[in-house]
């Protein structure tokens, strides 16, 4: 089941709301613990039941470190923790890796050594495993208290707004949420809108740029030409950024109704002026997870240049297969890897001084690529594709420019170039400005500092004059009215049986 479905919409979220809302507060996260189990089961019934192992086993884990912190048994929590660390990891490992490992190593040594068993990959087992490894790994360093309640971590770990898809949610992030959130009106609203626009993002952006790009990729690049290569690509580049930032906005925003405040995870990627940047703004609870388990333990930039370069190539090592178990996506965390290490060593400094719009053309270029890096598995396909975006078969192949239909995404590319801007926040700031009376000065803007806030949310003081109240109240109503007219046309879309690809089965 995903968001973007009437079975959720229309039969299991309306279910789990009236559930919720009229249960005693006690028995609340039961009520979302039994859900989560519900809607994993929905899609797969079998890996229900390694879900629950998962959350049992990592409840043990914690209570074993903590016990032995609490003797001042060091080495005996470090032991515990490494013993859950390589359990998780095995259990990833099986089931995302198995065929890769097997196919390769089979290749290598030339017979069939090791079976493949081509295992279905549980949905979002990267992500609930993340989620169990941050839990243990922060019990051990002491930022998070063990959780005493079963069932508690059990809806920590199986949340269903963000099991699937994201965003990555660290304990310590809600550790308090769990036992002591407060579901207001103003909190359920302010998630029902961003639930909208994530759909929009989905459903209206995201599906039908996909139609464009699985066009072109279909098609043999010496047929459509650098003209259809590149309109395939970008039209790739958009649908993963909407679909993605469209899902975890329905997941944050899902979570707000109930009460819990999840992180961010997309910050406008797009407009990045360079990698580092774009990289500290796209899904940014997989890039800080790494940061902080992997790069920071292993020295970070605390140590010397050669050590640096290393670090940072474990890092996008293991951030390529986190992504998928094939070597396109090994091609990517290096490709990465490497360009964050010249950029940091090499360039930084240069590019720094280049005009703004330089400085973007440049990250551009290179996340578009990298994203068809990250779209072709094919190394054969993915080296005519690459020949054909250089002008290798001319601008149009042997189509007509006509004949490759780009021309008829036109207004759905711009939307999608206004859409991946912070046009929004920037018009709602000089609008809470000007209600204000306010000369507009950056950082001093009101809500400047929470760009994530939805369309209709405005901070005007009780105390501006009444006219002004009057307009900000025209302006939310209007804005919820075109929020509302959103949801008509998914649900229309949704109804009709549209195109919509869930594009996370290989995570």
């Amino acid at each position: 089941m995903v968001f973007s479905s009437a079975a959720f919409l229309f039969l299991f979220f309306p279910i789990v709301l009236v559930a919720y809302f009229a249960s005693p507060r006690r028995i609340r996260n039961i009520i979302v613990l039994v859900a989560s189990l519900i809607f994993y089961s929905w899609g797969e019934p079998v890996y229900v039941v390694l879900m629950i192992c998962s959350i049992a086993f990592n409840w043990l884990v914690g209570i074993g470190i903590s016990k032995c912190l609490s003797q001042d048994g060091k080495r005996r929590a470090r032991f515990v923790l490494v013993m859950g660390l390589v359990a998780n990891l095995l259990i990833l490992g099986f089931f995302k890796y198995e065929s890769f490992l097997a196919a390769n190593i089979n290749l290598l040594v030339g017979s069939q050594l090791i079976p493949d068993l081509e295992l279905p990959l549980p949905i979002g087992i990267s992500f609930f495993t993340l989620q169990a490894v941050s839990y243990i790994v922060d019990v051990y360093w002491g930022k998070v208290k063990r959780q005493k309640s079963l069932l508690n971590l059990g809806m920590y770990i199986a949340m269903f707004p963000q099991l699937i898809a994201g965003p990555i949610v660290r304990y310590e992030t809600i550790e308090d949420q769990v036992e002591n959130r407060r579901e207001t009106l103003e909190g359920f609203a302010s998630g029902l809108r961003l639930f909208v626009i994530g759909l929009g993002k989905k459903v209206l952006i995201a599906d039908n740029l996909a139609l464009l790009a699985n066009s072109m990729l279909a098609s043999s690049p010496s047929d459509i030409g650098a003209i259809g290569t590149w309109g395939g690509l970008l039209a790739y580049s958009f649908q993963l950024f909407f679909d993605f930032s469209g899902y975890s906005d329905m997941a944050i925003g899902l979570g707000r109704m109930f009460g819990f405040q999840y992180l961010r995870n997309f910050n406008y990627p797009y407009i990045s002026k360079s990698v580092t940047e774009f990289w500290r703004r796209w899904h940014m609870s997989l890039s800080s997870f790494f940061r902080d388990y992997i790069y920071i333990p292993l020295g970070g930039s605390r140590c010397g240049v050669p050590r640096q370069i290393f670090n940072l190539g474990v890092v996008w090592a293991v951030t390529g297969l986190w992504h998928g178990a094939a070597w396109n996506f090994v091609l990517w965390g290096v490709y990465y890897g490497v360009l964050l290490v010249v950029e940091k060593f090499v360039i930084g400094d240069f590019l720094q001084k280049l005009p703004a719009f330089l400085q973007h053309l440049y990250t551009v270029f290179v996340f578009v690529l990298g994203w068809c890096l990250f779209w072709i598995s094919d190394p054969n396909h993915l080296a005519q594709y690459f020949a054909a975006l250089f002008g290798a078969n001319g601008l149009l192949g042997t189509s007509t420019f006509w004949e490759l239909s780009i021309w008829a995404y036109l207004p759905l590319f711009v939307i999608a170039v206004v859409a991946s801007m912070p046009v929004v926040p920037w018009l709602r700031v000089h609008l809470e400005c000007a209600l204000q009376g306010e000369r507009f000065v950056g950082e001093s803007a009101p809500s400047r500092g929470n760009e994530a806030a939805p369309v209709a949310s405005f901070a005007i003081s009780s105390d501006a004059p009444a006219l002004r109240q009057g307009i900000a109240l025209v302006v939310a109503a209007l804005g919820d009215l075109l929020l509302l007219g959103v949801f008509a046309l998914c649900v229309m879309s949704i109804v009709s049986g549209a195109y919509s690809p869930f594009i996370y089965f290989q995570f």
